[in-house]
């Protein structure tokens, strides 16, 4: 990633996606926030929270600029349960070879209402479709990937239902970098129009999309005795005053 992220798409893509990290990460609060992975993106610099780490799988390189503060497996975080308040997830999840345990473990060590943002390549996408006809051409012996070829790509649709099955409710979505798949920055800036274009007219065609889930947590309700049905009021029999027949009546009807 770090290779690719120095190529001209690279740094058109970083750019987007700095720019969305910093608008959805400004305005969460708490204290603890976790970015697992891509250390090429400081995804927390606009967060205020007064913890955040840096987390990676693999030691950083010699002389790295960026170094992570723990080395770790995704999907056995060395946090407590319910103790961090935000977590980011910028390719992790594609990058990585089970997606579905570091979501899970995401979802462990999120507090009730924390929040995950997370950043993917759009497979429904020009840059997603020049990256299918690279595997075939590379199973036939020859081309090469425009895409970082590590792991497997998530649909937008189907990361949507893993977050649903976890429990996490959609806050915010968003897609980005419409321009076709080229390689060099010139040819790049030549369609740049497509940027505008493509936001209005066909958004979910992006070659990136971005997603900003909250943890809910159905609790129990505690109802008192209202929740019993109020019992129906029985009228009692009034007496009568006077229940012989009246003389006048009696006479009336010996006549």
């Amino acid at each position: 990633m770090q290779e690719w992220f120095e190529t001209a798409p690279g740094r058109y893509l970083l750019a987007w996606e700095r720019a969305e990290f910093d608008r959805a990460v400004g305005d969460i609060f708490g204290y603890h926030a976790l970015q697992l992975g891509l250390c090429e993106l400081d995804a927390l610099a606009s967060n205020r929270m007064p913890y955040k780490w840096l987390a990676s799988q693999e030691p950083p390189a010699a002389g790295s600029a960026v170094q992570p503060g723990l080395v770790t497996n995704f999907a056995a975080l060395p946090f407590e349960a319910h103790s961090l308040d935000l977590v980011v997830l910028p390719h992790t999840l594609e990058l990585n070879v089970d997606p579905h345990a570091t979501l899970r473990e995401v979802e462990r060590v999120l507090v009730p209402e924390g929040k995950v943002v997370i950043c993917c390549f759009n497979p429904a996408s020009l840059w997603g479709l020049r990256q299918r006809r690279a595997h075939l051409y590379r199973r036939l012996g020859f081309g090469e990937l425009f895409l970082p070829g590590a792991g497997e790509f998530i649909g937008y649709w189907r990361m949507r239902d893993w977050l649903r099955l976890l429990g996490f409710e959609v806050e915010a979505s968003s897609f980005g970098c419409w321009r076709p798949a080229l390689r060099t920055e010139r040819w790049l800036e030549r369609f740049d129009w497509m940027d505008h274009a493509g936001e209005r007219w066909w958004p979910i065609l992006g070659a990136a999309y971005f997603l900003v889930a909250v943890k809910r947590v159905r609790g129990a309700k505690l109802i008192g005795h209202a929740w019993r049905p109020a019992k129906a009021l029985s009228s009692a029999p009034v007496p009568l005053a006077n229940r012989q027949p009246s003389p006048y009546f009696e006479m009336e009807g010996q006549d």
